[in-house]
Parts: structure tokens; sequence; C-alpha cells
């Protein structure tokens, strides 16, 4: 690697200290397997470094950053608030070149994570039987449907791979449904068993919650039998992906670089008090509704 890359970890960061030092942690661990990498840390929220002071402190120093969201769904921290962060620093350190990757997304090594958490759980049971085992994957909701698109499209995956008739998803928030009410129904339609499966990086004060959650449905449904996953945590596919961000940004490879980096339809939506859409990037139609209602705005 490149003496005078630096890689910058931004986390969500979370008000519950444990959550954080995951993270810190995550990055100690990271940097005993690539010593000859310089890898920083900075978070969203709730936490010190925050992005800002990151990556000013990143680029010290530096020749480039490499800027690695280490968040799984792409909604406002990934569209709007770490591009406008780059977007500043840039201004301050105009002789660092910054590039920023995509986020973790749905993709392959984040299903394989999600297939070992089920083949855990369900060993765990006393009939695991997958015909009579619902399974939920619970993610803490956005208000971006994209964001949201990528847990639905999660869930599917993780049908397909496996012997279970369903796989719902539910929310802790933001939007719907909520897991008391996907329990219900698989409780309705016969389920025995059911395993809830976080789809969370880290712990935090929504992690607790959960398990307070599905405590209170054992209560509630004492004919069922639940099985709790835990968050991702240090899984070498996380380690394995972030590398393969560093590997594409340092290579210049087609689509290594988050599309919002630079995008002059984010500043304006983000003026006009608007969610950012990246659909504009991928379907014609959203093109003309979402760049037209801009484009009208600066007449």
């Amino acid at each position: 690697m490149n003496t005078t890359d630096t890689i910058l970890l931004v986390g969500h960061g979370s008000r519950e200290a444990s959550g954080n030092q995951e993270i810190l942690a995550f990055a100690a661990q990271w940097r005993v397997r690539r010593p000859d990498w310089r890898i920083e840390v900075c978070f969203i929220e709730f936490a010190p470094p925050s992005l800002h002071d990151g990556l000013l402190a990143a680029a010290q120093g530096a020749r480039r950053v490499l800027v690695l969201p280490l968040i799984l769904n792409a909604a406002g921290h990934v569209k709007m608030e770490i591009p406008e962060a780059i977007e500043h620093a840039r201004a301050h350190a105009p002789q660092v070149e910054f590039l920023y990757a995509p986020h973790l997304s749905a993709c392959d090594p984040i299903l394989s994570i999600l297939k070992r958490r089920l083949r855990q759980a369900m060993s765990a049971l006393d009939m695991p039987d997958p015909t009579t085992t619902g399974v939920v994957l619970l993610g803490r909701g956005s208000s971006d449907r994209a964001a949201n698109g990528d847990m639905a499209k999660m869930a599917r995956w993780l049908q397909e791979a496996g012997d279970h008739e369903i796989v719902d998803l539910a929310f802790t928030g933001i939007t719907f449904p909520r897991l008391e009410r996907v329990v219900q129904r698989q409780a309705l339609i016969g389920m025995k068993q059911i395993v809830v499966l976080p789809y969370y990086l880290y712990t935090g004060t929504l992690m607790q919650r959960i398990h307070r959650q599905v405590e209170h449905l054992r209560q509630q449904y004492p004919q069922l039998r639940f099985v709790c996953g835990t968050h991702f945590g240090l899984e070498p596919e996380i380690f394995a992906l972030l590398e393969q961000r560093v590997t594409d940004l340092q290579a210049g490879t087609p689509e290594s670089k988050m599309a919002c980096d630079g995008c002059s339809f984010r500043e304006i939506a983000h003026d006009m008090g608007h969610g950012h859409s990246h659909e504009h990037t991928h379907a014609a139609p959203a093109v003309v509704q979402l760049h037209g209602t801009l484009e009208g705005a600066l007449a």
C-alpha cells in the first residue's frame, strides 16, 4: 500500500459506549491484519473524533485519504452527511485527494454472515425444522426506500439459500412492519419457532432494545420457541469487504467510488430539505422527476 494513503473508517457512533468500543476494536484488529496500512477511525455522531475532525486528522501527512463507511445501508448519513463532510475537508486540505468508497451494501459476503447466524440459531433449537421455523431479519429502518430495499433483498436471498418457507422483514423504527406484528403473523400461520436475526454491525442501545423485545415476546407467546441472534461484529467477511474497497479505490476500478461523492444534486436536495436519492443515476424516469424539480428550483 502507498505509505502516503490513509484509510479512514467511518462508524455511525452510538450513545452506548460499548458499541463505539467495538468499532475501535475492529480497527485495532484490522491494523494487526494490515500492519503496513495507516488506519484511522471517526464517528458520524455520538462519539469522538467527529467526522469533520477525523477527515482533517487523516489528511495530515497523507497524499490520499480513502474514506470507508462502516455502514450496512445507504441512507442520509452515507448519501448526504459523509459527502458534505468530505467537501468541507477538500476545501481545508486542497493538497489531499479524498476518495469515498461505497457502504457495505447488500452482497454475498453479508449473505454468508446471515446464513452462518441462521445455522447457529437453528442448532440452538430442540426441533431444528426449517418448515416450522419462521425467520425475521430485523434492521434499523430508514426513511430512504433504497436502504429498506437492500434489506428486503437480503431477506429474499436468505430465503432462497435455504429451506425456510418464511423469511420476513421487520424494523425497529422509522418504517414498518415492526417485529411484534411480524411475529403475530408468523404465529397465526402456524410457525412453532421463530429466529430473529438482527441486521446490525455493532452493539448499542438498539441491540439492547431488541433483546428486551424478544424476551417480551417469549412471555407473550409461550407456545413459541424464540432464538435471537447477535450483531455481526468482527466477522471475516467485513474485513474482506473493506479490504476489497481499499484495493478498488487504489486501482481506480470503475464504480469503486460512492456515487454521491461530488454529486451536485445532493447539495441542492439538501438545501431544499429533501432526502437525496440516487435513482437519477440508474433510472430514466427518476432523472426527469428529480432533476426537473431541482432545476426548477434553480430557475
